[in-house]
């Protein structure tokens, strides 16, 4: 790091935020491929439900603030020599940190609609078809079972009728539901 003391100040403040900036920006890559840190600055000291909501971007976040001074130093020291005026040179450097934490923004967007959400809610087995497991029997006079693909895959879920008896094996479609789970079916 002796090459740095022969520099123009300028270009050594550069260095110095890039060097450790591109360690740090390293090691937040390599922790994200494992794994370990998954979040944008998204954390919480509750225990609660988060489901069905949509955590805003954290614009100021540490990660940000890494992508913004790589960009901003590795630009300084790309373009030190090419721009001799360093107001200039300050302000390229500023637009492409700015540039760097829009396309993190972007990147991170974009990920986040790859996010699908195969939670199952009984509600949508309304209209569907299903198979019959077990006997169910005449008029809410007892409980069968019924197995029905919901987001691709299969659930055994309780089933009565408000018909005659169904046997097993017989196609049936689910028209309400009880009790917030049991099923209403009548047969196809």
């Amino acid at each position: 790091m002796e090459f740095l003391n022969n520099l123009d100040p300028i270009l050594q403040m550069f260095w110095y935020t890039a060097i450790p900036t591109s360690i740090v920006f390293l090691i937040q890559t390599i922790l994200t491929f494992m794994g370990a840190d998954a979040s944008d600055g998204i954390d919480t000291d509750f225990d609660g439900d988060l489901d069905g909501t949509n955590a805003p971007f954290q614009f100021f976040s540490f990660r940000n603030l890494i992508n913004f001074l790589l960009g901003f130093s590795w630009t300084g020291i790309s373009f030190f020599k090419e721009i001799s005026n360093t107001n200039y040179l300050y302000l390229l450097s500023i637009a492409v940190g700015i540039f760097f934490v829009f396309i993190f923004f972007i990147v991170i967007k974009q990920i986040t609609k790859l996010a699908e959400d195969n939670t199952f809610k009984i509600k949508q087995t309304i209209n569907k078809t299903a198979e019959v497991y077990t006997p169910i029997p005449e008029y809410k006079s007892g409980k069968g079972k019924v197995l029905i693909s919901v987001n691709g895959s299969y659930r055994e879920l309780e089933a009565m009728t408000e018909n005659q008896r169904i046997n097993s094996g017989s196609t049936v479609k689910v028209t309400q539901i009880i009790n917030q789970n049991i099923l209403i079916v009548e047969s196809i």
